[in-house]
């Protein structure tokens, strides 16, 4: 059976069709999966009910927000989530268009990066309980019994799927598709729900280990603050710091063509850049300037801050990143982990959030030259900024295993994800 996939991988990469497959404009499957339908075939599409974070509350019925979805990466909105999700307080008469049932299927109809845009979930709500689709929010009611309810959380996930929905997002700074356009989307999927489900079980299970070791790491990350916070917390011997006196701003800038690699900046901190945030083919030369960034440079988002945007730079080549980001370089006098565990803690962000500037309809930033202005404790001798450093990279080493651990899963994953949604695993 191994082989038999082996070789029907080799022959799609090399352009042939395996025998028993049959090659379709979106993609090649196999000869006995249903490739003829879309999802105008297969739903009918629903708006949603448009309110703003500001109008939602504790009381009323489940509201599901865009940007709820968008930041998410559950594939499934479950009924169990009821409760903690906002709230709408409105009188019900019953012939609401915008409520979604046990089955539905809810999509984003903008997203600022390509990928969101086939951002979807499954509703999980087998009591119907009044469940509001909200703003930005298209969801799919099945027309017939055509996919199993566990199989069509995955029905954008596969490559054939993604791809068209990048195709047909319009926009620039933001992408969007419509109820215009969803309907046109192709789609291939086993003709028997039996296989469907097979198929939805074995991700499940993948879902769920993900699932339970990201909670883990969420609680280590909890465990290591608490240490954090003790360990660098202002005692004898300490003194106050203006962070200028600690931090040079880097200016270098390069282009693409200089030969570096292109990163980019999130909680996870600067890594390579991925198709997901990827809008370069919006760019229409090459000249454009990036900001250049070195290996243990402190990194943060002015306009991201309030995410945790910030970070000790361990990528381990000199890289180029978007010219919002600012980039520093410390102060040999200082160690640089210690510096970073203090400008990452919670405590610090809080505190140098105070010089946000911008309004609810702009992206509120903490500007270099207020950043600089910040003023932590340290300790008088870098003999002591070292052995706490220690400690503190002690505790990211173990917390850093259990991520590659959790990334490792979700390469499994994608990988079985990639050969089942595309037949060239059956089950």
């Amino acid at each position: 059976m191994i082989s038999e996939i082996k070789q029907r991988i080799t022959q799609l990469n090399n352009g042939e069709v395996p025998n028993g497959y049959k090659k379709t404009e979106f993609g090649i499957f196999p000869c006995d999966w249903v490739k003829d339908k879309t999802f105008g075939d297969l739903f009918d599409f629903y708006g949603g009910l448009g309110k703003s974070r500001e109008e939602l509350g504790e009381e009323g019925h489940a509201y599901l927000h865009y940007g709820d979805l968008h930041r998410g990466s559950f594939n499934v909105v479950s009924h169990e989530q009821y409760d903690q999700l906002p709230k709408y307080d409105v009188a019900l008469k019953g012939k609401e268009t915008y409520l979604m049932e046990d089955g539905d299927v809810a999509f984003l109809d903008a997203s600022e990066d390509l990928d969101g845009t086939s951002r979807s979930v499954l509703v999980d709500n087998p009591d119907n309980k009044p469940f509001i689709a909200g703003l930005h929010i298209i969801f799919g009611k099945s027309k017939d019994n055509s996919l199993e309810k566990w199989y069509k959380q995955y029905i954008t996930s596969s490559e054939s799927v993604r791809k068209q929905f990048q195709r047909l997002a319009a926009g620039f700074k933001v992408y969007g598709v419509n109820r215009d356009t969803l309907p046109r989307i192709q789609v291939a999927y086993p003709k028997s729900t039996e296989e469907q489900s097979k198929i939805a079980e074995i991700l499940m299970k993948w879902d769920k280990a993900i699932e339970l070791q990201e909670k883990t790491i969420e609680k280590l990350h909890t465990k290591r603050d608490a240490v954090v916070q003790r360990v660098i917390k202002k005692k004898e011997g300490w003194h106050k710091e203006i962070l200028s006196n600690i931090l040079v701003e880097r200016t270098e800038f390069a282009t693409k063509e200089d030969g570096y690699p292109h990163a980019s900046l999130t909680m996870d901190g600067v890594t390579q850049k991925t198709d997901r945030y990827n809008r370069d083919f919006l760019v229409k030369s090459d000249d454009k300037k990036y900001k250049v960034t070195h290996y243990n440079d402190i990194c943060y988002n002015p306009a991201n801050l309030k995410f945790g945007v910030i970070c000790v730079n361990k990528y381990e080549n000199d890289a180029i990143f978007s010219p919002i980001y600012i980039t520093y370089e410390v102060n040999p006098q200082y160690n640089t982990d210690f510096i970073g565990s203090i400008l990452c803690s919670a405590d610090f962000i809080r505190y140098i959030r105070k010089y946000e500037e911008g309004t609810v309809y702009e992206r509120q930033a903490v500007k270099s030259s207020d950043l600089l202005r910040g003023v932590i404790w340290v300790p008088d001798t870098k003999e002591e900024q070292d052995q706490i450093a220690s400690i503190i990279s002690e505790i990211n080493t173990y917390i850093q295993k259990q991520v590659d651990y959790c990334n490792s899963l979700k390469q499994q994953r994608k990988a079985l994800q990639q050969y089942l949604l595309n037949g060239i695993v059956r089950v």
